[in-house]
């Protein structure tokens, strides 16, 4: 039996460049108490039916909420 094929393309959000290092976890043993002591952001990618539609939010750490966001439907720098 085969698997039916997805009608919509895999995302290539989680492939690996050799050039990118990864960044060591800054905030660890850090006390957050404050709002806007911490920001962080937060890439979603939505299936459509013809690709992915991109969410990206800039959120408060300390009181989880969502500052700014932005739709899109391609991963460039100025996204």
């Amino acid at each position: 039996m085969t698997r039916p094929a997805s009608i919509y393309k895999k995302p290539r959000t989680s492939n690996p460049q050799p050039e990118h290092r990864a960044k060591k976890y800054l905030l660890r043993g850090l006390v957050i108490n404050r709002p806007s002591q911490v920001w962080c952001t937060e890439i979603l990618h939505i299936p459509m039916r013809r690709g992915f539609l991109y969410l990206v939010a800039v959120m408060n750490w300390a009181t989880i909420k969502v500052l700014s966001w932005r739709l899109s439907n391609s991963l460039d720098a100025e996204f």
